[in-house]
C-alpha cells in the first residue's frame, strides 16, 4: 500500500484480528475446506491370503491380499473418502510385466474383491509397468538408442493392453503414470475400442522425477534395478511451463483428470495448472516421502502429526487441488469428523 492509499492508515478502524477471535467467525470466513469426499486412498495388493504385511518405511501401510481388502474398503465407504487408488506386486516378474496385462492378475483380482463389498466406491488403478517388470522400469527395455533404455512406443502398446483389463475387470477410472509421449492418446483408443469409452482417464500428467518417492517403491516392490526413471519423468529444476505443456497435450490426446505429483514440493505447479486450466478437475498426490517424513518426526514427539496434517492437505487443496491422494485418507476423515 502507498501514503496516498486510504488504507494506508486503516488501523485503528481496520483490525484484521476481528476475523479471527472467534472460532465460529474463523468458520464462516473460511474459504478452503477439506472433505473425505475430495481424497483418495492408494492401497498396495499383493497375490495370497492372510495376514497383511506392514511397510516399515510407511507406518500404518500395508500390503493387503485380496481377501483382507474388504475390511480397508468397508472403512473407506464409511468414512465417506472419494475412492481408491490400487496398485499390485505380482507373484512373478518378468521383462515386459505380464501380470499387468493378465485377466487373471492381481489387480483384476483387487478390482473383484473390493466390488464384492463396495459397488458405489470409485476404483482407481494405476497403469504402469514398474511393479510388474524384473527390472523395475516403467516400460519395455532396449537398447534401440543406443543405451539401455525404455522403448517409448513399444511401452504404449502394454499400457493399452492393461488399461483394458483393468476395465474389464471393473475399474472405473484409469490412471497412467509412466510418463510415456502418448500414453493417453494409446489408452483412450484402446477403451474406445474394446466398449469403454465410458472410463475416464485419471492422467499423472505432471509426474517429476522425484526424492520423495523412495518409501513407494519399497511398498510396490518397483524400484529400478538400474539407472534411474530421470529419462521420463519430469525435472524438478525445468520451468513450470513444461508441466502446462505435458498437460496441455494429455488434455488433447483425451484426459479427463490430469494430476501433479508430488504434491507439497510443487504447490506452484498445482496453481499454475489450477490458473490454466479452469473447469479440468485437478489431482495432486501427497506422496510416500512426504507422509513418511511427518510420521517419523511425529513419533519422535518434534511434531504434532494432526495439526501438520491438516495444514499440508489445506495448503494441497488452497493450491488449486480437487482431488488430494493421500496415505493420510481415513485418518484425515476421522479428524475431520
Amino acid at each position: 500500500m502507498t501514503p496516498g492509499n486510504p488504507s494506508f492508515r486503516a488501523f485503528p478502524t481496520t483490525r484484521m484480528r476481528r476475523l479471527r477471535y472467534h472460532p465460529g467467525i474463523r468458520e464462516l470466513v473460511r474459504e478452503t475446506r477439506l472433505s473425505p469426499a475430495n481424497m483418495i486412498l492408494p492401497l498396495f495388493v499383493r497375490p495370497g491370503e492372510g495376514t497383511p504385511r506392514e511397510i516399515a518405511s510407511m507406518p500404518g501401510n500395508y500390503q493387503l491380499a485380496p481377501d483382507r481388502l474388504a475390511d480397508e474398503v468397508a472403512e473407506a465407504v464409511e468414512l465417506g473418502l472419494g475412492g481408491v487408488i490400487l496398485f499390485g506386486i505380482p507373484a512373478e516378474k518378468d521383462d515386459i510385466g505380464s501380470d499387468a496385462i493378465s485377466d487373471l492378475g492381481i489387480i483384476p483380482q483387487a478390482i473383484r474383491a473390493v466390488k464384492q463389498v463396495a459397488r458405489g466406491l470409485p476404483v482407481i488403478t494405476d497403469i504402469c509397468c514398474c511393479e510388474y517388470t524384473d527390472h523395475g522400469q516403467c516400460g519395455v527395455v532396449n537398447d534401440s538408442t543406443g543405451r539401455m533404455d525404455v522403448d517409448n512406443d513399444a511401452t504404449l502398446k502394454l499400457l493399452a493392453e492393461q488399461a483394458v483389463v483393468h476395465a474389464r475387470a471393473g475399474a472405473d477410472i484409469v490412471a497412467p503414470s509412466g510418463m510415456m509421449d502418448g500414453m493417453v492418446g494409446a489408452i483412450r483408443r484402446a477403451l474406445d475400442t474394446a466398449g469403454f469409452s465410458h472410463i475416464p482417464i485419471l492422467s499423472y500428467a505432471a509426474k517429476y522425477a522425484s526424492a520423495f518417492y523412495g518409501p513407494f517403491r519399497d511398498a510396490a516392490e518397483s524400484a529400478p534395478k538400474f539407472g534411474d526413471r530421470q529419462g521420463y519423468q519430469m525435472d524438478p529444476a525445468a520451468a513450470a511451463g513444461q508441466a502446462i505443456r505435458e498437460i496441455e497435450l494429455d488434455l488433447a490426446e483425451g484426459a479427463d483428470i490430469v494430476m501433479v505429483k508430488p504434491a507439497l514440493a510443487y504447490l506452484d505447479v498445482i496453481r499454475l495448472v489450477h490458473d490454466r486450466f479452469p473447469g479440468v478437475p485437478l489431482a495432486a498426490y501427497n506422496v510416500s516421502g512426504e507422509f513418511s517424513m511427518v510420521k517419523a518426526a511425529a513419533e519422535r514427539g518434534w511434531i504434532d502429526e494432526k495439526s501438520v496434517v491438516i495444514e499440508s492437505l489445506t495448503a494441497i487443496r488452497r493450491a488449486g487441488a480437487n482431488i488430494v491422494l493421500t496415505y493420510w485418507a481415513k485418518d484425515a476423515a476421522r479428524w475431520l469428523q
